[in-house]
């Protein structure tokens, strides 16, 4: 195997997409046989870059928000470099929550605000030693600056931003509503093709504020992960919000239907992958046949 080309350099296979007018969507991962980290099994390579994953820069004038700060510090500095080159000189950073491969390139946006949800704050300063001290290691972990409430608006450039905080996938949500132009930056509150299930015991808990999101009514959505050619060319559907429903009811059925527990993910939500509202990736069955361990072993 050419090592060069199983293990680029950190940042080297990022990939940069204008989803919507304003939206630069920064996207790594989901390339067959290539690993950016290490051949070991580490927190980087064996999830986010498997699964392919986007941050996004929300772009107006000299200003620009970064919603979240990419896998490593390396995909940040480009991530700067290409706001900068842009003509940005003001950049307010909003994490969606605490997993490592949302803050990781922290450190590279010190000098600027981070904004966060108490929770997401609480989350980070309980798991900094193990964050730090990971494989690969984030090192130094930066913290946030400030924290964010449920509905404050962000004013970025002359594009309103209303933060939404929700409890689906982790407790502490932090999603991006474009009231105006019915977009919805969604973190790993939905996910293509399914919800990566982190807390099995609040399920009942992220189903209600999945109608909360449905209520919204978003015209687009941009989620963290999901299919490269479908956030490219604008994101999903609101039709991404019942597919998760969905999937998580069904999740919760899978605790006295043994049946249902043995279906692989093609089956188990067959008709979501059928009307388009989600995409099937095969290494999500891994993920799908995790779900339901842990959601069988909660009840």
């Amino acid at each position: 195997m050419d090592t060069t080309d199983a293990f680029p350099s950190l940042g080297s296979s990022l990939r940069m997409h204008r989803p919507a007018p304003g939206i630069v969507a920064f996207y790594d991962g989901r390339m067959a046989g290539r690993r950016a980290y290490s051949a070991e099994p580490n927190w980087l390579d064996d999830g986010a870059y498997e699964l392919g994953v986007a941050t996004y820069a929300i772009v107006s004038g000299e200003a620009a928000l970064v919603y979240d700060t990419h896998i490593s510090p390396a995909h940040a500095a480009i991530v700067r470099r290409t706001l900068e080159e842009l003509g940005v000189s003001d950049i307010t950073v909003v994490l969606s929550h605490w997993h490592r491969d949302h803050v990781a390139g922290n450190a590279v946006f010190a000098d600027r605000p981070i904004l966060a949800q108490e929770e997401t704050i609480a989350a980070l300063t309980r798991e900094r030693n193990t964050i730090e001290d990971g494989n690969p290691p984030i090192r130094p972990l930066v913290m946030p600056t400030r924290t964010v409430s449920d509905r404050e608006v962000l004013t970025i450039g002359e594009t309103a931003v209303e933060i939404r905080l929700v409890d689906i996938h982790s407790r502490d949500g932090t999603l991006l509503h474009l009231p105006d132009e019915g977009l919805l930056l969604a973190g790993d509150a939905l996910e293509d093709p399914i919800t990566y299930v982190a807390e099995p015991d609040r399920l009942e808990a992220h189903l209600a504020d999945l109608e909360k999101l449905a209520a919204l009514a978003p015209k687009r959505i941009l989620p963290n992960h999901g299919a490269e050619a479908r956030i490219a060319s604008g994101g999903f559907g609101p039709e991404l919000i019942d597919a998760t429903r969905r999937y998580v009811e069904r999740l919760l059925a899978c605790r006295c239907d043994r049946r249902l527990a043995a279906l692989p993910l093609r089956a188990f939500i067959a008709e979501d992958f059928e009307s388009g509202a989600v995409e099937y990736f095969p290494p999500y069955e891994a993920v799908h046949a995790d779900n339901v361990r842990k959601v069988a072993g909660s009840s």
